[in-house]
């Protein structure tokens, strides 16, 4: 089964709602990045949230880049995403592992260790958007529905579960996002917050099989709504050669030359070798081709 969202809107205009299962998108972030549990616990539960952050992009060409600059042993955790909902990220420490906590759930706001939630929005301005907050628990959902209601003022219900199997690879993963709309019927916001309660451990929902609607129907029961669509969404790296060798170039031609030249004076092998750290993806130039670029 592929990553999928589903989007929807209450009938009167008070709510919508997105619907997120992200297993194979947390899978292969753990393929690529070889995370221990609890930092596959973080890391997936960023993932899954910036995922339906990027569908909420005006623009086909818009990106958004959600980080977690924490102060714990995971370091920072990065996720972009565009706006079909793709996805990519890095942890500085995917192995970052800590023991359980009493309720035997890992302990992800304990490889966090407070910090700072930042959000940035490339729509086309000069500028992008940015939007920083202090983490309110470092377990990621509460962090992000903070940052909607202090930074953009939407009242916002987040939830994300990410379940770890025995293997360390993922066995369920997903979340639900539910916003307010101006002028929301109060009578529709004391359901959802009472359906709420019923969202607490989401990738139980996943785990036990219930598809996207069936998970969406738990968020807003009691309430009439309209499924819009559904996305198929994945982890996509869109690094190329390109790129790199425009990061080459940023260097300087100069210090390229010293980097050679420390590497021949000390016996290497005379290379550039630039990883990217989305996906591991290894580019690798002898001098002869890194010095032809700035011929160029």
């Amino acid at each position: 089964m592929s990553s999928t969202i589903i989007r929807a809107m209450t009938r009167d205009g008070s709510a919508r709602a997105f619907v997120i299962n992200s297993r194979d998108i947390v899978n292969k972030a753990i393929e690529i990045h070889k995370t221990a549990p609890t930092a596959t616990a973080l890391f997936g539960r960023l993932l899954t949230a910036s995922s339906v952050m990027g569908t909420m992009l005006p623009e086909k060409e818009n990106t958004m880049t959600v980080a977690i600059r924490g102060q714990g042993i995971a370091g920072t955790t990065l996720c972009v995403s565009d706006y079909y909902g793709n996805v990519k990220g890095y942890i500085q420490n995917p192995l970052a592992d800590i023991p359980l906590k009493p309720s035997g759930k890992l302990d992800v706001s304990g490889i966090v260790g407070g910090g700072i939630l930042s959000v940035s929005k490339d729509v086309g301005a000069e500028v992008p958007y940015n939007g920083n907050i202090e983490l309110v628990s470092g377990e990621v959902a509460e962090d992000i529905a903070q940052y909607y209601a202090t930074s953009e003022q939407v009242p916002t219900l987040c939830a994300l579960g990410v379940l770890v199997d025995t293997d360390y690879t993922c066995r369920a993963a997903g979340g639900v996002f539910v916003q307010l709309l101006p002028f929301a019927d109060e009578e529709v916001v004391a359901k959802l917050e009472e359906n709420a309660k019923m969202l607490s451990n989401v990738s139980s929902l996943f785990d036990k099989g219930l598809s996207n609607e069936d998970v969406l129907k738990i968020a807003l029961s009691g309430i009439e709504y309209d499924l819009f669509d559904e996305l198929e969404i994945d982890y996509i790296c869109n690094c190329s050669s390109e790129r790199t060798e425009r990061a080459i170039l940023s260097l300087g031609k100069s210090e390229v030359e010293r980097i050679f030249s420390e590497q021949r004076s000390e016996g290497e092998e005379e290379k550039l070798t630039l990883n990217c750290q989305f996906c591991n993806k290894e580019y690798v130039y002898n001098k002869e081709e890194a010095l032809k670029l700035f011929e160029k």
